[in-house]
């Protein structure tokens, strides 16, 4: 069956970013660790390694961290056919979040509208059995008044609670709209930032070491 085809993997992408470096020429695994070390010595972050992968989590992480987008994720390197190449895997709750809120919002305004759907014609079937208000009739001029000039009567204004009464769901567009833009924006522009960051780690000095004169 299809169904047992699928696997929770297969929706990883949503809240997953992935990617790959080749690392320097001449540069080995241990001193690519070495070098992304600094990004996992940060407040509320965790990190295991081992000789080709360096797993780490992140708890109530600082605004600061150049990596605070993302909750957790594995890094290792592989022996390719070109060279050592750094290949990464890392999670983020925050673009799990931009995706399901649209989502949500999109079914408040489909019950919204189900909603309004229902009670149209309860609505309609109270004001065709409400009788007619005397303050919604004008009395017109009498012929002396209107020979005087006496200005006309003015019509009574419109009930606006009528209409405040209706339900809406543009409220709930609008706000789908935003979060689905967020997550665009955030899905892509962070995958391109943690892949600079890295690349920028793996080529520039490591801390602890003197640049080259």
């Amino acid at each position: 069956m299809i169904g047992q085809h699928v696997s929770p993997r297969f929706l990883d992408w949503i809240w997953h970013v992935k990617g790959s470096l080749p690392l320097p020429p001449d540069q080995s695994g241990d001193d690519a660790f070495e070098r992304l070390d600094p990004l996992f010595r940060q407040p509320g972050t965790s990190h295991e390694r081992t000789r080709d992968a360096l797993t780490f989590r992140k708890k109530d992480q600082a605004a600061q961290d150049k990596m605070s987008v993302f909750d957790g994720g594995v890094l290792q390197i592989e022996h390719g056919a070109t060279g050592p190449v750094l290949r990464y895997r890392l999670s983020s709750r925050a673009l799990l979040f931009c995706f399901l809120a649209p989502l949500l919002f999109l079914a408040f305004a489909q019950l919204t509208v189900f909603v309004g759907t229902l009670e149209k014609p309860a609505a309609e079937a109270a004001d065709s059995a409400k009788k007619p208000d005397k303050k919604d009739t004008v009395t017109p001029l009498n012929p002396v008044d209107k020979f005087l000039g006496a200005p006309e009567p003015e019509k009574p204004k419109k009930d606006d609670k009528k209409e405040d009464k209706k339900r809406s769901p543009t409220s709930a567009y609008v706000f789908a709209a935003i979060f689905a833009a967020l997550y665009v924006v955030g899905r892509i522009l962070e995958a391109r930032l943690v892949k600079s960051l890295f690349r920028k780690s793996l080529t520039g000095t490591p801390s602890g070491m003197a640049a080259p004169a």
